[in-house]
């Protein structure tokens, strides 16, 4: 069987996870996909709350590139209404003014869903 990224070329070049974005990214459901952006929020979240700003910055910058991932995942285009709020809801929380009043426990309970579900799937 062809790989994903023989099918769908994609430019490694543009994100930070460059061994994923090779394909095996493409190879993880939707819930295994989501659990680990959830990861990389809750890490930046963590960061934020110890004060340590950079590092909290690179997880978010990380978890972008997860989303970017994600987004390129053409089994997944009649998903991207959701996958592309939740990034919004994200930025705004991590990066932006906060308009969605979102707080950490709550983005932190959106991922978690995902993770559990892709463990149970296994």
């Amino acid at each position: 069987m062809q790989k994903y990224t023989d099918r769908f070329p994609i430019k490694t070049q543009n994100f930070l996870h460059k061994e994923l974005a090779k394909g095996r990214w493409f190879e993880l459901t939707l819930f295994e996909q989501l659990g680990n952006i959830g990861s990389e929020v809750g890490r930046s979240i963590n960061w934020r709350k110890k004060g340590d700003a950079k590092r909290s910055e690179g997880a978010l910058f990380r978890a972008l590139d997860l989303f970017d991932l994600t987004i390129a995942d053409p089994r997944l285009k009649f998903r991207l209404k959701e996958i592309l709020r939740a990034r919004e809801v994200v930025c705004d929380h991590l990066a932006g003014d906060n308009e969605y009043s979102s707080t950490d426990e709550s983005l932190e309970k959106y991922f978690m869903q995902f993770a559990l579900a892709a463990r149970k799937n296994r």
